[in-house]
């Protein structure tokens, strides 16, 4: 084929098209996978988090504008608990979820990290079962801990959550997490109202990098 402009052009169309089909295909075929995952990580989380249920009702509420899930979970009938899938912008390498286990009693009954995207061996830590940040909320109300303006914070900022070493602005994400988790369980299982002030819900100032 004699090279034309014409022809160039043609053949970098023909290739554009091709690949842009192949990238849509395996989205499709990548797309429903993802999901069931990403489900079945959630269900997982509930078991974790919750004391025994068989059977959960879900409602959603606006917390900042970030959408937040409350599950409310059931035994024969009678609350066992809830679940709170909570978010944090404010770690140090971007989002932080956590799906967060309250008692029938209000008391914090696990805390399962479904997404980071921490400093590895620093932040990520957050994910190991023994972390002081769980050890900090694991068993207790809430509300008898050391609080700051109303709010759970970590000992650097005048809380009595013990932060990662090395780690504060991390810390700080998942705490704020928790503390939008907790109003989140107010809001459902109380009938308090949850926070809608955001600089409430911020973490203390973030000074420094992650090596603090």
């Amino acid at each position: 084929m004699k090279s034309t402009l014409f022809n160039m052009t043609a053949v970098l169309l023909g290739i554009t098209f091709v690949a842009s089909a192949g990238v849509g295909l395996v989205n499709m075929i990548t797309v429903d996978p993802i999901a069931q995952a990403e489900q079945a990580a959630k269900t997982a989380a509930l078991t974790e988090v919750l004391p025994a249920f068989d059977k959960t009702e879900t409602s959603v509420l606006t917390l900042d504008e970030i959408p937040t899930t409350v599950y409310t979970a059931t035994l024969e009938g009678q609350v066992a608990g809830y679940a709170v899938e909570a978010v944090s912008k404010a770690g140090f390498g971007g989002e932080i979820r956590l799906m967060v286990g309250f008692t029938a009693e209000g008391k914090v009954n696990n805390v399962n990290v479904l997404k980071q995207t921490e400093t590895p061996g620093l932040g990520t830590n957050m994910t190991k079962e023994d972390n002081p940040l769980l050890k900090g909320v694991k068993g207790f109300d809430l509300s008898t801990k050391k609080l700051v303006n109303g709010r759970l914070a970590v000992t650097k900022d005048g809380g009595d959550v013990d932060a990662l070493t090395a780690a504060t602005i991390s810390s700080r994400a998942y705490v704020d997490a928790i503390n939008r988790a907790w109003d989140a369980y107010k809001s459902v299982a109380q009938g308090a109202g949850a926070a809608e002030n955001q600089s409430a819900n911020e973490p203390a100032a973030q000074e420094g990098g992650e090596n603090e």
